[in-house]
């Protein structure tokens, strides 16, 4: 699985943090999504598929899940 942010069209909501915090981080400025990894890490696979799902500005993309 291989995932991708957009951050022009991030809202800065924080949902994907929240599901999933090894892979997802804001940005300290403007909050908006900082991509930790392309892959999420062992065990954080559903978390990574709920934060694509629950994000109001479907910024995350997965690819290959």
């Amino acid at each position: 699985m291989k995932i991708t942010a957009d951050t022009e069209s991030c809202v800065s909501s924080g949902q994907c943090v929240l599901l999933a915090p090894g892979t997802f981080d804001q940005n300290e400025d403007d909050g908006t999504v900082v991509l930790l990894t392309e892959e999420p890490g062992a065990g954080e696979e559903e978390a990574v598929r709920q934060a694509e799902l629950t994000c109001p500005a479907a910024a995350i993309r997965l690819s290959g899940a």
